[in-house]
């Protein structure tokens, strides 16, 4: 079974969202299933009723699956990954956060209280955190770097790069080709 799934961040939707559009018909033109749904309370998601909803709605995962995430995603994707039964192919968390962010206290909702690492990293056959190194939210390179060695993960840096994708800042980011290269497909 060869599906993505596409989880956006705090304020995102499942149009327009900056890259995901693109990411799609990139892995529909690749032969993937992809699901982008809507979340709830996108502009003040909850760990807890956003995880809740994705298990209830989620297609069937398996050793084709690909998640990509994108800033407040990531720390939901991760605490997720925790209790699947299956291993995936490949997981993308791109600008995300894994501590509170000063964003008056929007990102500790969706914080889970602890990450499992060492079940984390048997969940999937590569985990790729890409953070730019001045994202505007201080979802950098340097906060993830810890992430990536507790996992095992690579850790890509496109410098001078923001958060990909930003309302408040300015960033229409329609497209991520660092992603499509080094998406398994």
């Amino acid at each position: 079974m060869r599906n993505a799934v596409l989880v956006h961040g705090t304020g995102g939707s499942d149009r327009n969202y900056f890259w995901f559009a693109d990411t799609r018909q990139y892995l529909e033109s690749k032969g993937y299933k992809v699901w982008w749904p809507l979340l709830p309370h996108a502009e003040k998601p909850n760990l807890s009723e956003t995880k809740n909803f994705l298990e209830q709605n989620l297609p069937e995962i398996g050793k084709e699956t690909i998640f990509v995430g994108h800033s407040s995603a990531c720390p939901l994707i991760l605490h997720m990954m925790q209790h699947f039964e299956v291993r995936v192919k490949q997981v993308f968390l791109v600008s995300g956060f894994y501590r509170p962010l000063d964003d008056d206290g929007y990102s500790d909702l969706m914080l889970p209280g602890k990450f499992e690492w060492a079940k984390i990293k048997t969940k999937a056959d590569e985990i790729i955190l890409i953070n730019s190194d001045n994202d505007p939210w201080g979802c950098t390179d340097s906060s993830a770097r810890p992430i990536a060695i507790n996992l095992g993960a690579t850790l890509v840096v496109p410098t001078g790069q923001g958060h990909m994708g930003s309302v408040s800042f300015e960033q229409p980011y329609p497209e991520l080709p660092v992603l499509k290269r080094l998406l398994r497909v």
